[in-house]
């Protein structure tokens, strides 16, 4: 059975990102958030992998409970 997510935060991390590959920390251990690091090993939680293709500005989810990962959708302002 997977374990729960940490939040990172409770709100959103906006950032400039460049065209690429990217996973997101979907379990909330990773040193560098939003990106995983790999620190989900043995949680049974799996990264959130992501393309971009032109250069922007994305609303990171932290508190890990949207239902669009790995983009904010406003879950952090329900309890």
């Amino acid at each position: 059975m997977a374990e729960n997510p940490i939040p990172s935060d409770n709100r959103p991390l906006p950032l400039e990102v460049e065209p690429g590959t990217y996973f997101w920390c979907a379990c909330g251990r990773t040193s560098h958030a939003p990106f995983c690091d790999g620190s989900h090993k043995g949680t049974g939680l799996q990264p959130v992998k992501f393309e971009v293709t032109e250069p922007k500005k994305l609303w990171f989810c932290q508190c890990k409970r949207t239902t669009t990962p790995p983009f904010c959708d406003g879950s952090h302002k329900h309890p």
